[in-house]
């Protein structure tokens, strides 16, 4: 494919950003890539694995040059970072991003695009619970979906190129709008999450009698909590800016929970057995 961007400066040299900078560079669809940290261990391993040509701290010096920003920060952080550098990058440059909150980022983010500058915000439906450089992996996004939110910032031409490089990556893309978005994934990537981590922290320390419970759980108890790993800053941003449709999500879990919780009391097995199956058909409709 031929080159989509003259300079991709991506910020937040992490797992997302690492990886999909990473991916770009070793395509040629991008040509120089810069980028920016706070930690400068962090930088010098993304260098160190070549996923950029150069590292830095400064937001300014990060911009300069740049006709593609994309923006792997937590998303409260993300329209400060972006004053900063807006107005040092290319005239025509494109800014992107890669949080799972997809109305709050619009929002915030369109006021600073100005002039020929465009906005397509994304979301890569893709992770692991580890993080940072090392963990960037280059097949983290094939056979994943990315979702684009196209806003009234966004040109044509600027979806064009952000859709081009991720379909690059191996990703399955699809447009929708940031609302529908944000209600889909409250139930499918923010419950989750707050299911592993609430488990997780309701067994911290249980012990019956002298014993620990979790040093007698095997794969089920590893698999439901793995997601209790996962960085709570990037987590902490997700439950502010998307409260609304998290809480909603909450609701349908909550009542499913509290329907077993009365069929267990009362010895119902068949009403549990319904539950139980209908868990079942959703597992087995993952793909």
């Amino acid at each position: 494919m031929a080159q989509l961007f003259r300079q991709m400066t991506v910020c937040g040299v992490g797992l997302i950003g690492g990886s999909l900078a990473l991916i770009a560079r070793r395509a040629g669809v991008v040509g120089k890539v810069v980028g920016l940290g706070r930690s400068q261990a962090n930088l010098d391993v993304a260098v160190e694995r070549e996923m950029i040509d150069v590292a830095t701290r400064d937001p300014v010096e990060a911009a300069r040059g740049a006709d593609l920003i994309v923006l792997a920060v937590p998303i409260m952080t993300m329209r400060a970072t972006l004053e900063k550098m807006i107005e040092h990058a290319a005239p025509d440059a494109v800014v992107t991003d890669v949080g799972s909150v997809k109305g709050f980022v619009v929002r915030e983010l369109e006021p600073l695009i100005t002039g020929k500058r465009s906005l397509v915000a994304a979301h890569p439906v893709a992770g692991k619970e580890t993080t940072g450089a090392a963990a960037a992996d280059l097949g983290l996004f094939r056979d994943r979906r990315v979702i684009l939110t196209p806003s009234a910032k966004s040109t044509p031409d600027a979806i064009n190129k952000i859709e081009q490089l991720w379909s690059e990556t191996g990703a399955c893309v699809e447009m929708m709008d940031a609302g529908t978005h944000d209600e889909l994934l409250a139930r499918a990537s923010h419950l989750p999450q707050i299911v592993s981590s609430v488990l997780a922290a309701a067994l911290c320390g249980e012990r019956v009698g002298e014993r620990l419970s979790v040093e007698y759980g095997a794969g089920g108890l590893r698999d439901t909590t793995r997601l209790a790993a996962s960085s709570w800053e990037m987590w902490r941003d997700i439950f502010i800016t998307n409260r609304e449709a998290i809480a909603a999500a909450l609701k349908l879990y909550g009542a499913t929970f509290a329907e077993f919780q009365r069929m267990m009391e009362a010895g119902d097995s068949a009403g549990l057995e319904k539950i139980f199956n209908r868990g079942k058909q959703m597992r087995e409709q993952i793909r």
